[in-house]
């Protein structure tokens, strides 16, 4: 994957694939320490001890269509490459916590990529489950919390493609407002 975006992407559909209610998904960027930390905590089934050693490694799965997991070990490497690192933190039956920190200046540091579509796309596709998308930058903090936006909707799924649409949007405005500020 070349693009942190899609790393989210597959973390957080491992998310809802391990039936995650609510999926927290926080990045922060700090400029001055050229760091950016991505954090997906899901409140899912969790992971028994020796699965959790062992999920990095793209010969492990818990997937019976296919024999290798990618997405995890991707994430890693990613990290790794800049001089960062990757954490995976879960429990059974509680859920699980993956942080993944990149050095920002360093050359192998990937794009950003599409946040907002990754984001809404994650929300349209799962519009029952929860999600708490929260962005920290140089130009403050922004939250997008779908258990904030359901009332507002009116009983309009989230799968509905102009509410998917109106999320991109907003979430892409609200997106480049932290990241652009100097």
């Amino acid at each position: 994957m070349q693009e942190l975006s899609m790393n989210l992407l597959d973390v957080a559909e491992n998310a809802v694939a391990a039936g995650a209610t609510l999926v927290r998904i926080d990045l922060a960027v700090d400029n001055a320490a050229r760091r950016l930390r991505l954090s997906i905590t899901d409140n899912g089934k969790g992971m028994d001890p020796a699965l959790a050693a062992r999920v990095t490694d793209p010969f492990c799965t818990s997937r019976t269509s296919r024999k290798v997991g990618l997405g995890l070990p991707f994430l890693k490497m990613a990290a790794e490459l800049t001089g960062g690192q990757l954490t995976l933190e879960s429990e059974e039956g509680r859920g699980t916590a993956v942080t993944a920190l990149f050095c920002t200046d360093h050359i192998d540091m990937p794009p950003l990529g599409d946040t907002a579509a990754s984001v809404a796309g994650l929300i349209q596709c799962s519009p029952d489950i929860d999600f708490v998308f929260t962005l920290t930058g140089p130009g403050g903090a922004f939250c997008a919390d779908t258990r904030e936006m359901r009332p507002l909707l009116g009983g309009v799924s989230f799968a509905e493609p102009e509410v998917a649409l109106w999320l991109r949007e907003y979430l892409a405005e609200h997106i480049r407002e932290i990241l652009e500020k100097e």
